[in-house]
């Protein structure tokens, strides 16, 4: 049997022009994709990414795939394993099959779980990763705030971390992106305001897009819904500068809790 070649191709943060030239060459090109979506009743923004970019001819097939936004097991393997019988059955035909992610495939990426089990049944199955622009870097642009600059330091976690350890890391990092953050707002807004950081921080959801928002006073958060896309920048700025000849903060450093 002659597998066909599985590409796992990141698609940037929403705006359909910030898709690479390589992304762009393989949406044009390849037989197969495969677009995860939450569910059958979802649309998926990775799909709404690439849409201008798609061949008109009828000839590529896209196969959409469920991936329930959930950490109950019972609800995700079976439907994880339904997504991936679909993909194999394309390999196993010889066909070559191109895996959209938002963002970049091996960042919070739906394809790791895919890159992972295909890899370990096929281990003869040649699978090819495109980078794509991550919100971690488009969340700074859009916002007009550099993320890290002389000998800050950057942290990049879910803000469902825990909160003693995320008080931690918010203590020792310069520049903390917080993604993730839709269902911990609450908390995330409390913690920053117990450690004097709220004037540091910004809020973004759907970057790039023209639904873009930006919350620069996160206080305005309190009691309304954040949506999934959205992500929380911490930026201390006490240590930037240093190439220009400005004095560096000699705060305390700990990172125990992350030990």
């Amino acid at each position: 049997m002659s597998l066909g070649k599985l590409y796992g191709i990141g698609v940037g943060p929403g705006a359909p022009d910030l898709v690479t030239l390589r992304a762009y060459e393989l949406l044009r090109r390849l037989p197969v994709l495969a677009v995860p979506r939450p569910n059958a009743y979802s649309p998926s923004l990775a799909f709404r990414i690439i849409e201008p970019h798609l061949r008109t001819d009828g000839e590529q097939k896209h196969l959409y795939l469920e991936f329930p936004m959930t950490k109950d097991p019972d609800i995700l393997v079976p439907a994880w394993a339904k997504a991936f019988l679909a993909i194999e059955t394309e390999l196993e035909a010889g066909r070559d099959v191109g895996f959209v992610t938002q963002g970049d495939p091996f960042i919070y990426s739906t394809f790791i779980y895919v890159y992972e089990s295909l890899k370990a049944k096929y281990p003869e199955l040649v699978i090819e990763v495109v980078p794509g622009v991550t919100s971690i870097a488009a969340v700074p642009m859009v916002a007009g705030v550099p993320l890290v600059d002389g000998q800050e330091r950057l942290a990049v976690i879910p803000a469902s971390y825990g909160t003693e350890e995320l008080r931690s890391i918010l203590r020792s990092f310069d520049s903390i992106v917080l993604m993730k953050v839709a269902s911990v707002m609450e908390t995330v807004v409390d913690l920053l305001e117990e450690e004097d950081l709220l004037d540091c921080a910004y809020y973004v959801e759907r970057a790039t897009t023209s639904e873009q928002r930006i919350v620069r006073d996160l206080r305005e958060l309190r009691g309304n819904r954040c949506i999934y896309f959205s992500m929380v920048v911490v930026s201390k700025k006490r240590r930037n500068g240093v190439l220009r000849g400005h004095h560096v903060s000699k705060e305390p450093v700990s990172l125990g809790a992350l030990l």
